[in-house]
């Protein structure tokens, strides 16, 4: 790790690059997965599981026996916790769900939406290197404030076959009782396709690998849409020189364990601060149980030296994080301009971690710079609004002409025609 000391403007671009990965091979794989489970289902799925997972068993759908025992094996104190969290995400994404107003735009034309649940959903739930049983709330709690009527979870298993319990008691404790032992590409191709024993899906949520990220953006080509592109993870911290070297280097690590892939990135005004936070990650990181994943993270990290905080404030709007810590002296006033990032932590106490967690906030974020243009999950994206409009003969006299001219001019009689005819009943009356 080296400081990159007040770089020109002209560089930025190419330092907010993501590491590149050869995609030809990923391609390649991932369409031969989806070719071959949209041919032969379940028999695919069992196949490819023992070839990518090595993991060899007889059903795809965890049993309620399973179920049973993984919720029996939680211990109490991280239950509580799970339900302190849980509670909190509730309340969060039930306040995003709201009624809308019916607005007449003109006297007799009444125009409103409707929110309606998208009735299938799939959720996808990593358990590789490490069992992320907090997706299963992130997504699964959002689906059942909506109103989905079926949630299903897929998620890859050990090679006995066995699905991590915590994922298994998580998925109970939100209402999620559907649950299949399929992981990575082929899993999403399960819920594209539909086989003999997974349903096809109306969406897809959930993060993943890079096969798992690939299979979603081929599922949408297939006519099936995701929450977002979800790749590595990444953060960006803005640390003042009144920052806390270790709680910066804890930041900054925290996303640095979940993959080799995953980028940090550290920008400050003050020198002083980057070189303590740098030893301090260093320290942190061999601490750490997943510290080669974590230092291998690290090369591709940056530390970064700019003029002032605006600059860094700047800098990362280009970069558009997946995850933003900013840790100033007035932390509110930099917050105030930040225009693209996937969720913000503002001030010295609001560690990453409380996000993926419990603060309440949805942990299932853009990243690789689509927090440009997108946001994270939330519970409307369980929903789609469905428009109405009612008009009525004063409402259809008043607009009417309107219509037939725009019409006219687009050449489109047959527009044109539906309004005339209306207008001339309404004229005899």
């Amino acid at each position: 790790m080296n400081i990159i000391s007040y770089p020109a403007r002209e560089t930025w671009d190419s330092l907010c690059r993501r590491p590149a990965f050869d995609h030809t091979d990923l391609d390649n794989v991932v369409a031969s997965v989806f070719q071959k489970v949209k041919n032969e289902g379940d028999k695919a799925l069992f196949e490819l599981s023992e070839k990518y997972d090595g993991a060899v068993f007889k059903n795809l759908r965890v049993p309620g026996s399973a179920i049973e025992s993984a919720i029996k094996s939680v211990p109490t104190d991280l239950r509580e916790a799970i339900s302190i969290a849980g509670d909190n995400i509730a309340k969060f994404h039930r306040a995003q769900l709201f009624d809308e107003d019916v607005v007449e735009t003109t006297p007799g034309v009444k125009c409103w939406r409707k929110k309606v649940a998208i009735d299938s959903v799939g959720l996808y739930i990593p358990g590789g290197t490490a069992p992320l049983f907090s997706t299963v709330l992130m997504l699964a709690i959002p689906a059942a404030i909506a109103g989905c009527r079926r949630v299903i979870i897929c998620t890859p298993p050990d090679r006995n076959g066995n699905v991590n319990p915590l994922i298994l008691y998580a998925a109970h404790y939100a209402g999620v009782n559907e649950l299949y032992r399929v992981g990575g590409a082929q899993a999403i191709a399960a819920m594209v396709f539909g086989t003999e024993t997974i349903p096809k899906v109306d969406k897809i949520f959930g993060p993943g690998n890079q096969y798992v990220t690939r299979a979603k953006e081929m599922a949408q080509l297939e006519g099936t849409p995701i929450d977002m592109p979800a790749g590595p993870s990444e953060v960006l911290v803005i640390a003042g020189s009144d920052a806390d070297p270790s709680f910066v280097a804890a930041d900054l690590l925290s996303q640095a364990e979940h993959g080799s892939d995953s980028q940090v990135i550290l920008l400050s005004d003050n020198n002083d601060l980057l070189e303590s936070a740098m030893k301090e990650t260093e320290k942190q990181a061999r601490q750490l149980p997943r510290k080669n994943i974590a230092l291998m993270s690290l090369e591709n990290s940056r530390f970064i030296l700019l003029r002032t905080l605006d600059e860094c404030m700047e800098f990362s709007n280009i970069y558009a994080p997946e995850h933003l810590i900013i840790s100033t002296s007035d932390p509110h006033l930099l917050a105030d301009k930040v225009r693209n990032a996937g969720s913000v932590f503002i001030g010295r106490y609001s560690c990453e971690s409380a996000g993926d967690y419990a603060s309440g906030t949805n942990h299932t974020l853009p990243t690789g710079g689509f927090a440009k243009s997108m946001g994270g999950v939330s519970a409307e994206s369980f929903v789609k609004k469905i428009t109405f409009q009612e008009i009525s003969g004063m409402g259809m006299k008043s607009i009417g002409p309107a219509i037939e001219k725009m019409a006219d001019a687009e050449l489109l009689q047959g527009h044109k025609n539906a309004v005339t005819l209306r207008l001339k009943t309404l004229k005899n009356g």
